[in-house]
């Protein structure tokens, strides 16, 4: 895990416990002080960037979310949209935008900032009752709501299904490998001997007196998310960047069989 990289519109995984992403974000919108906390399960501690960057412009985005953005086409299913910035970006460039988050004050916020369709939903809950996309985005990070391996393989398979023949996702991660901190390189050596991905996180969100429940959160290299699509019906063409810790990959439907 690089270093200062964290997960940003956030998996909530229960609804049972504590929406302690989403007060942050409501929090933040109604002007009171909010922070981030990140709890990893071997105790390890961080602080997000802030829930500045969750309503940020999309001016003040980075070139990479700028450039990788603009390849969203068609009808745009916004996976954990939290409180909204990329699909109100591209809600206002026009695009029939669907967003979706499990946290119900994320997505409260989102509605309440001009998103005109966002729905509290889980990712794994996803099927093509709420119809067919053109383009699926992962932003934010977001690729890691896939969790581990099995749960990727079978979601893209599933979203293969729900998407048209010019299917796209837009999918952000970090790669976990650019980092010299010691309790990450640690943290990563265990999951190995496991037989995990290195990155394979299990963490929670912290607000104040709220604790999310514990949820796994995936970050992985290109390379490894070039093997996690095999045999999924999707692949990567581009990378945006080519190099550097946080990337975006344009992944594209192909003519492969998808395994079942």
């Amino acid at each position: 895990m690089a270093q200062g990289t964290f997960p940003e519109e956030r998996m909530r995984r229960n609804p049972r416990g504590d929406d302690a992403y989403g007060q942050l974000i409501w929090d933040h919108y109604r002007n009171l002080p909010a922070q981030e906390i990140i709890e990893r399960e071997d105790g390890w501690i961080g602080v997000s960037m802030g829930p500045e960057l969750y309503f940020s412009r999309f001016e003040e985005w980075t070139p990479h979310e700028r450039e990788a953005v603009k390849c969203a086409h068609g009808r745009i299913l916004d996976i954990g949209c939290g409180a909204g910035r990329h699909a109100l970006y591209l809600q206002e460039q026009g695009s029939d935008v669907l967003g979706i988050d499990l946290s119900p004050l994320a997505v409260r916020v989102a509605k309440a900032r001009g998103l005109k369709n966002a729905k509290v939903l889980e990712i794994t809950d996803l099927t093509g009752n709420i119809g067919r996309f053109d383009t699926i985005l992962m932003m934010g990070s977001n690729f890691g709501l896939f969790g581990n391996l099995r749960r990727a393989r079978w979601l893209l398979r599933r979203f293969h299904r729900m998407t048209g023949d010019n299917g796209r996702i837009i999918a952000e991660s970090a790669d976990p490998y650019d980092t010299t901190n010691p309790h990450h390189l640690a943290y990563q050596k265990w999951n190995r001997s496991w037989g995990k991905f290195s990155c394979q996180l299990k963490i929670r969100v912290r607000h104040q007196t709220l604790k999310s429940p514990w949820f796994e959160y995936l970050k992985v290299s290109r390379e490894e998310m070039q093997g996690i699509l095999e045999g999924t019906g999707w692949k990567v063409t581009q990378f945006i960047p080519e190099k550097g810790t946080v990337y975006v990959a344009i992944i594209d439907k192909c003519q492969e069989g998808v395994a079942q």
